[in-house]
């Protein structure tokens, strides 16, 4: 003697059974058709747009090899500026040594550690202040307070 439960858990069954072979059939009647190859292609435009239409060669472009850069610029080893340069402690941390100046010339925000300084500075406090290249960048060396 069957439950109810157990007619409609194979009646379920059954119906999955059908649904999945009626899937099979559509693929395989779908993959005998077949598109034509220019139907399935996609082009990529100048914008990085999607087209079903190939790029036009009058439009192409050539690039010389020599053109490409990749990675970070290689900076010119230019001397040293001795020059004595004005600005304004923008942010400054004592306990951990270091801040930050910004040039009233050229709005850089230049680098500055404890080491350098000649006497203490705070924030919004206008320095004088000569700069040296690093690997990472200007840093400020010889600051003194301006009074």
């Amino acid at each position: 003697m069957e439950s109810f439960s157990k007619k409609e858990k194979e009646k379920l069954r059954q119906k999955k059974r059908k649904d999945k072979q009626e899937k099979r059939e559509d693929r395989k009647a779908t993959a005998q058709k077949g598109q034509p190859l220019d139907q399935m292609l996609a082009y990529v435009d100048e914008y990085g747009n999607i087209s079903s239409t190939p790029p036009d060669p009058r439009r192409k472009q050539h690039i010389n090899e020599e053109d490409i850069q990749i990675g970070v610029a290689k900076q010119s080893d230019e001397a040293p500026q001795e020059v004595i340069r004005q600005g304004v402690v923008t942010f400054f941390n004592a306990s951990k040594g270091y801040g930050f100046i910004r040039d009233l010339q050229s709005q850089a925000s230049i680098f500055v550690h404890i080491n350098a300084l000649a006497e203490p500075i705070n924030e919004t406090d206008k320095v004088t202040f000569s700069t040296t290249m690093t690997p990472k960048g200007p840093n400020a060396v010889d600051v003194k307070k301006v009074v």
